[in-house]
């Protein structure tokens, strides 16, 4: 299933991507899709539904497919040719930082530069949601608290992340950083998410071409790693890393991304998301 929220910003619907790409609401069944929707149970109550007995309905402004975020956990250097162009040693563990809740956004909202920033770079990335409470899994189990997968952009202000006292997450949770979705498409229907292609263009250009068998670790074994030193619940989400192709490893010369840009980025089965960029403009944030 796909899963996705759509409508006014507090006034979301929640709706079904049908097999012809049209959306079936849901308003009339449910209130929204939330942490308890993503358990197990709540997904074999969607599943049970008779999608063509849903009313087909005009698709609004995506927003990021579930509510009530709890954690936004994002995993750092996954993949080994993006460590080299960053000028840094292959991870022996999963490299762990946060992104702020308030930096989600839906996957076509405008991406919004911080005051001051001059180093504002791009990243696609596998997001995993997860569906059930994960506390010391194995890796073998891991994949049962996954509800699905979606795309993420994990916009970053580089200045801000490495030059400005080496803590990551300041250059990670900037308003509009984490655009998410179109989707949240659930696990039966991704499969194996180690064999998922990916890229990212800005203004056209495709900088970034990858696939998540190249990743260093496994969704299987991030989860299970990140049940070591906290609870997962329902609702969280992980973004798992990024290819090679990120401004900053532009050679000779770094690419950041300025007003007026715009990425568009991809990852098979996930769908595409598309942003264009501004200069700070606290009323685009809040749109």
């Amino acid at each position: 299933m796909k899963l996705l929220r759509h409508g006014p910003k507090g006034q979301e619907r929640p709706g079904l991507l049908d097999a012809k790409g049209q959306v079936r609401d849901l308003g009339g069944l449910v209130a929204d899709f939330t942490p308890a929707t993503l358990s197990p149970a709540g997904l074999a109550a969607l599943r049970a539904l008779d999608l063509n007995a849903l009313p087909v309905v005009p698709q609004g402004t995506l927003a990021v497919p579930w509510s009530g975020m709890g954690k936004f956990i994002a995993i750092g250097l996954n993949y080994a040719d993006h460590a080299a162009e960053s000028g840094m040693p292959i991870p022996k563990e999963p490299v762990v930082f946060t992104k702020t809740i308030d930096c989600a956004v839906g996957c076509n909202h405008d991406v919004v530069l911080p005051k001051r920033s001059v180093k504002s770079d791009w990243e696609v990335e596998l997001g995993v949601v997860i569906g059930s409470k994960a506390r010391y899994v194995s890796e073998a189990d891991a994949l049962k608290h996954v509800a699905g997968y979606c795309v993420v952009n994990d916009v970053s202000e580089r200045e801000y992340q490495l030059e400005r006292g080496g803590q990551w997450d300041k250059g990670k949770g900037c308003d509009t950083f984490g655009p998410v979705g179109p989707w949240l498409v659930t696990a039966d229907e991704v499969g194996d998410p180690q064999k998922l292609a990916m890229w990212l263009e800005v203004n056209g250009h495709r900088y970034q071409k990858g696939n998540t068998a190249t990743m260093i670790f496994t969704v299987a074994q991030i989860v299970a790693h990140l049940s070591c030193y906290m609870t997962l619940n329902p609702g969280d989400l992980i973004t798992t890393g990024t290819p090679p192709g990120v401004g900053v490893g532009v050679k000779p010369k770094p690419v950041f991304l300025k007003p007026g840009d715009e990425m568009h980025l991809y990852i098979e089965k996930l769908g595409e998301q598309r942003q264009k960029v501004y200069a700070w403009d606290a009323a685009r944030i809040d749109a």
